[in-house]
């Protein structure tokens, strides 16, 4: 039988292990094998042509296109800056044209530029590409958003860590206060860096910052709350929620359009989706659809703070209730707590 200290080594190789397998099906999941689905394009036209071509897409990419038709270019135009459509194509037997909006995801576009290439490969001419939403010069694959995202949560879920392993015994309102400093403090850092620094962020810093420091401060809630009644489990739990689903579900490197149904509908109300969401709609299409995305991250701090007043509530009843002291209570106490600061402190 095995002995209490091979027991007690396998118990903590557990988490590990756990977040091996998380990562291993979160990202290989949502990024192994990215293709369409429901891919929102458009064909510009009102001639029975462009309904042909329309309906010849839809039908022969099934549930990986969602085709429409705009009457004109314009209409087009303003589809995509309205996040509507992902893409639309001009006809022309001479110099078709396709219509995309970078900033909205790279990935996207360039799936978009995949399917119709094909259409102008067949009729033997080259096809124009016009971006009508180009990122920030320091952004060229619209990609830093994403990688300041990243920044802002291992900077949150570390403050997490440190906070549950070295401020156990501080009161809940102290821990609430240390977060939201923490929090504050990884916002400007993430401005810093992301603006003046390599300038993924070019204008709106005032509003850019806000947000940043509304997503972390929901994590550090959530986190802190949750510490109370996980312990040593809040470094796993946290990882699945702000790692393992925020950074696959983000539309950061590939969007909704362009993974699985899971991660798609994830993709809707997500932390980090909101906050790269509504960075993107911010910076680049004149606020559509960022008031839903500000509400989601308000939402996660909403949940967060709700979680640290049951945290409070539960500490207090503990503390009102203390258990019989043994000869060893304190000694085993400063051991359980030592062990739970290294592995939070090896899990960041």
């Amino acid at each position: 039988m095995a002995s209490p200290q091979i027991r007690h080594v396998a118990l903590h190789l557990l988490t590990p292990l756990l977040m091996c397998l998380g990562m291993g099906l979160a990202y290989l999941g949502a990024f192994h094998q990215p293709e369409p689905n429901q891919l929102a394009v458009a064909v510009v036209g009102d001639s029975p042509q462009v309904k042909v071509l329309a309906q010849t897409l839809k039908d022969t990419g099934g549930h990986a296109l969602d085709v429409i038709t705009v009457p004109g270019r314009d209409a087009a135009v303003t589809q995509l800056r309205d996040r509507e459509i992902a893409g639309a194509y001009v006809p022309d037997d001479r110099h078709p044209e396709l219509l995309v909006a970078t900033a909205g995801s790279d990935t996207t576009a360039m799936a978009v530029e995949a399917v119709f290439g094909q259409v102008s490969g067949k009729q033997g001419v080259p096809l124009t590409v016009t971006d009508v939403a180009v990122p920030a010069p320091g952004d060229p694959t619209a990609q830093g958003i994403f990688f300041l995202l990243v920044a802002l949560s291992i900077g949150s879920y570390g403050s997490v860590a440190a906070i549950g392993a070295a401020g156990a015994g501080l009161s809940m309102r102290v821990r609430a206060a240390f977060g939201l400093a923490a929090s504050l403090a990884v916002s400007l850092i993430g401005l810093a860096i992301a603006g003046p620094v390599f300038h993924v962020v070019d204008h709106d810093f005032g509003a850019i910052w806000a947000m940043s420091w509304l997503y972390s401060a929901g994590i550090l809630a959530v986190g802190i709350g949750l510490h109370t009644f996980l312990k040593r489990w809040t470094t796993l739990v946290m990882m699945v929620l702000f790692v393992m689903l925020n950074f696959t579900t983000s539309g950061g490197v590939y969007g909704p359009a362009l993974q699985n149904d899971f991660f798609g509908a994830l993709h809707g109300f997500w932390n980090g989706a909101g906050f790269v969401e509504g960075a993107r709609s911010l910076l680049y299409f004149d606020g559509v659809g960022f008031a839903g995305r500000l509400g989601s991250l308000f939402a996660w701090f909403a949940a967060g703070a709700v979680l640290m007043i049951a945290a409070a509530a539960a500490e207090r009843r503990a503390g009102s209730n203390p258990p019989v002291a043994q000869p060893d209570s304190t000694s085993a106490r400063e051991h359980e707590a030592a062990e739970e600061e290294l592995e939070e402190t090896v899990a960041v």
